[in-house]
């Protein structure tokens, strides 16, 4: 029994690695799609800009401020291919952290087995001494007794 208790202690144990680990991967799929949400913000933002840019070029625009606005847009540019770069360093981190999860998942789970089986065990070898302590009463009873005259 003192090694089932010992394996309870290792299985809560476990299940506080999980929920931690669990945490870690929320928070890795938040960042993730606080990251997409944010490239999804600048990708729509530069579209606007260069249809207002195509706007007033309609209008008709000065070459200083067309090269302005085409300056402002690679800036864009190169902040949407920054962000690109955290979005997909993001889902690596999310992924390894779902990976650390699930792994922790499936060793509390295999705990839980090992404690199930050693239970049922534990079980079955309490029920066989028990039936053999009604048994030897049994027997005690009937030697008691004496023979029975017919």
């Amino acid at each position: 029994m003192s090694n089932l208790k010992q394996l309870q202690m290792v299985a809560e144990l476990e299940i506080k690695k999980e929920q931690k680990l669990a945490q870690n991967y929320q928070f890795a799929a938040k960042n993730l799609q606080d990251n997409q949400q944010k490239l999804s913000g600048l990708e729509q933002y530069r579209l606007d800009y260069l249809k207002l840019i195509q706007q007033k070029g309609k209008l008709g625009v000065e070459a200083k401020q067309l090269h302005q606005h085409l300056s402002f847009v690679a800036k864009l540019d190169r902040a949407c291919e920054q962000q690109i770069q955290f979005v997909s360093q993001a889902v690596l981190v999310a992924d390894q952290r779902k990976r650390q999860w699930l792994d922790q998942q499936k060793r509390r789970k295999a705990i839980e087995m090992l404690i199930a089986s050693k239970t049922k065990d534990a079980i079955a070898v309490e029920s066989r001494a028990e039936q053999q302590m009604f048994d030897e009463i049994a027997i005690q009873k009937f030697v008691r007794r004496g023979p029975v005259l017919r």
